[in-house]
């Protein structure tokens, strides 16, 4: 299911390399629909975190963070749209392109501050991707990534872990290209972030502005919690109420 998405992508990667296509640069942040919902604020202060962007195709979003300081990674495993990016940032500071499979680049990372996808979280399994994404997260590191919530024919979120068939237009197209995407109701997302030790800090709604559509997503931050170290041990004998163990995680404010 994964590979036919990414097969999708890169035929349109190949496509907008005949044609010569220049986009303009990013001019406003959005997760999903434009117009709406926050906008790259949520990140917070990037400048000399190490980054990730997944799913990054063209490296505009990845490009506007290295530009404020961050240490950027743009990970997408189209070669056409990595080729794309390529030309358009072939030496900018702070940016690593990089062509690979999500997971696998997960997989063989050093931590990350913080770990974000515009699009391409909801065409994973979060079986295999989820694992890898909390791993590759320092402690404390945040991810954040959009998720279908309702289609544009009205149907809601699943209440089961499972793919099912949607509609993907690309940018500029209008040709419709039917994908698997995993689109879940929030409580499923917030469980299965918790299962890896990720702590679900907000949900954003993030509604078409449009009044005749019903498309609508959810943005979702987490955190990694921090470690914190154990107490010394003192001589006297614990009291009765003493927790036992060591490394408790907490909640990070």
């Amino acid at each position: 299911m994964e590979k036919d998405t990414v097969a999708i992508w890169n035929t349109y990667g190949t496509h907008q390399l005949a044609r010569g296509v220049e986009v303009p640069e990013l001019e406003q942040w959005n997760w999903g629909i434009e117009g709406a919902g926050p906008g790259i604020e949520v990140l917070g202060e990037v400048s000399g975190l190490r980054v990730l962007d997944l799913g990054s195709g063209l490296g505009r979003h990845a490009a506007r963070l290295a530009a404020a300081g961050a240490d950027v990674t743009a990970v997408d495993a189209s070669p056409a749209q990595h080729e794309r990016a390529l030309a358009r940032y072939p030496q900018t500071p702070g940016l690593r392109l990089v062509c690979a499979d999500a997971v696998d680049h997960l997989r063989d990372s050093d931590p990350y501050d913080l770990i974000y996808s515009v699009c391409s979280v909801p065409y994973l399994d979060p079986a295999r991707l989820l694992p890898a994404l909390t791993n590759a997260l320092r402690p404390g590191g945040r991810l954040l990534f959009p998720a279908l919530h309702t289609n544009s024919a009205g149907i809601g979120p699943a209440t089961q872990v499972a793919a099912r068939p949607e509609i993907l237009r690309l940018p500029g197209t209008t040709e419709d290209h039917p994908v698997n995407m995993w689109t879940l109701t929030p409580q499923l997302w917030e469980d299965l972030l918790g299962e890896r030790g990720l702590i679900v800090e907000s949900v954003t709604a993030i509604d078409s502005p449009q009044p005749d559509s019903t498309v609508s997503y959810r943005l979702y931050c987490a955190r990694r919690p921090e470690r914190v170290p154990s107490r010394p041990r003192s001589s006297a004998p614990p009291a009765p109420t003493a927790a036992l163990g060591v490394g408790v995680i907490v909640h990070s404010p």
